[in-house]
Parts: C-alpha cells; structure tokens; sequence
C-alpha cells in the first residue's frame, strides 16, 4: 500500500512540475521584457525557477527509486539512485522549495511591489504563482512523511546546499551587471551596506532550513528506523 502511495504521488508531482516549467516558459510579460532588454535570460533568472527544476528533476529521480531502488527505512545496500534521491532531497529540494515560498509569501506580506509587482498579475495567471511558491512547499514536506531517507553527513550536506546558494547569488549579480536590473526590486531599495546584510541573512537562513530538514526527518523517521534495528536486537537475543 505504502509502495502505490509513493509511485502515485511522486508520478503526479513529476507531472505537476513538468507542467509548471512548460507554463512558465510560455509566460509573456511585456514590463519584464522591455526591463531586461539588453541581457535577458528568460525565466531562468529566477530562484523560483530553479526550485521548480529542482523539484521535477527530484521527483523524476523519486520515480526512477520507484522502479529500480527501494524505499526502505534502512536499506543495508542502498542503490545508487536511492543514494541520489536522498541526497537531492536533503541538500536542494527541501531547502530550496522552503526558502523560495517562505522568503517569497514574507515579502508579499509586507511589500508585494518588492518581489512580484502588481502591474504583473494580467500576465501571471494566479494558479501559477501558486504551483511555483505554494505547492513547492507542500510537496516537499508530504515527501518528507511519506518516504524515509538516509542524510548525508552535515558539513558535506551543508557545504552542497551553501554552494548552491552561492552559485545563484553570483548568477544573480551577472544578470545586474549585464542588464542594469535587479531580478528582484527589493534589491533596488536597499543601499550596499543593507544588500550585504540582505544576502548574509538569507544565506543564514537557507542554512538553518538546511538542518530544520535533517531535524524534520529525523522526529518522523528517526524512532521508526531505531525501533526496527531494536527488533533486531531483541530477535538476536
């Protein structure tokens, strides 16, 4: 029963986030493409896009495990796509999907015009915006209880995640001095001094989601994975 759960939901995400890259790709916004008229790399200049290519190539990979791996608490040989599933799971999709909606909503909350403009919304078909900064995080957390995982030692882990981080903060910086915009306006408003302070503090807090992941797994997997190694115990005994 467990099995079908997890080929079903994992199939059905793999298909909602291949339909949501295919939607955002054929997005046309003509205030975003006069803006970033002399260097423009499309969608792909968005975090938000990277998650939701994160995400489907995650449940692609789920899918795969599905097939081929196993989706035991604690596999003795675990396969390499299982290894792989995991890993991508504690270093990019969890952080990564949790990042973008709570950073994204926050900022909406308290100033909706320094992270997706009003002057948007014709253009933005509100399920999309949904799919892209809600679902990622509903999907992420519905992984984390339906399927156990094995995480990757801490610095290792860490280290990943932060390198991805720092690979879309010069990407994003690449994109301004080539265009002379900011991706995001709330970048616009803020002087060096409070930029630097902007970025140090999200990269602290990508981090701390980094372990609220490892933290999460382990309340709803960690007794389940030591009571089955105590079973054995006692059975041995």
């Amino acid at each position: 029963m467990a099995y079908t759960i997890n080929q079903l939901f994992h199939t059905a995400m793999f298909l909602t986030y291949a339909f949501t890259m295919y939607s955002a790709d054929h997005l046309n916004i003509p205030i975003l493409n006069s803006a970033f008229e002399k260097f423009d790399p499309k969608e792909f200049k968005y975090l938000t896009v990277w998650g939701v290519i994160i995400q489907t190539v995650f449940f692609l990979i789920c899918m795969l495990n599905d097939w081929f791996g196993t989706n035991a608490a604690s596999p003795k040989k675990p396969p390499f796509i299982r290894k792989l599933k995991d890993y991508v799971h504690a270093v990019l999709s969890f952080p990564v999907a949790m990042f973008v909606g709570v950073i994204f909503w926050s900022l909406m909350f308290v100033d909706r015009e320094l992270v997706f403009p009003k002057a948007i919304d014709p253009y933005f078909p509100w399920w999309l915006n949904h799919l892209m900064h809600t679902m990622i995080m509903v999907s992420t957390l519905v992984e984390t209880i339906l399927s156990p995982r094995k995480y990757p030692k801490r610095a290792q882990g860490l280290f990943g995640h932060l390198m991805f981080m720092f690979t879309y903060l010069i990407w994003m910086h690449i994109i301004y001095l080539k265009s002379g915009i900011w991706v995001y306006p709330v970048m616009k408003v803020l002087s060096l001094p409070m930029r630097a302070v902007f970025l140090f503090v999200l990269l602290l807090f990508s981090s701390m989601l980094y372990f609220i992941g490892e933290m999460l797994d382990n309340f709803v997997w960690g007794n389940t994975i030591t009571s089955g190694k105590n079973n054995k115990r006692k059975k041995l005994q």
